[in-house]
């Protein structure tokens, strides 16, 4: 059985994506309001999961941003957050956390996973995602 650790950072809003690091790992994309006020975000629902070896390049490009905006309500934006996985287990670690929450954006591994039996573990700013869960080939 693999083990996956997930140590979430962010969360960046659209407005200022380009702090996102430009290193490999997996991000996920929200739907999220923010209140200047109390300087917080409050995140309403997971959109997507991604992976790349470069997050900031991907995020800035992505062709999925028109799809990820529809989603948004009137007073919402966009938000980011990253954790950082080497390029051995990135797809895996990608694969593992869409097969277990099912982001409406995403298609791939949505009803498989193509790997073994797999344990992910999340810390840090994971709005929306489970703390730990494992999840079996399909």
């Amino acid at each position: 059985m693999k083990r996956i650790e997930l140590n979430f950072r962010g969360y960046w809003m659209e407005v200022n994506k380009n702090g996102i690091p430009d290193a490999s790992g997996i991000y996920c994309v929200y739907a999220c309001t923010y209140n200047a006020i109390t300087d917080k975000v409050s995140i309403r629902e997971l959109i997507y999961v991604g992976e790349s070896d470069n997050i900031w390049n991907r995020i800035s490009n992505h062709e999925r941003l028109a799809d990820w905006k529809k989603r948004l309500r009137s007073n919402e934006t966009l938000c980011y957050s990253f954790a950082g996985v080497g390029e051995n287990d990135r797809v895996r670690a990608e694969a593992a956390v869409i097969f277990h929450h099912k982001p409406p954006c995403n298609t791939e591994y949505r009803n498989s996973f193509p790997f073994d039996t797999t344990t992910v573990t999340t810390s840090g700013r994971n709005a929306m995602l489970d703390s730990g869960y494992t999840v079996s080939r399909t």
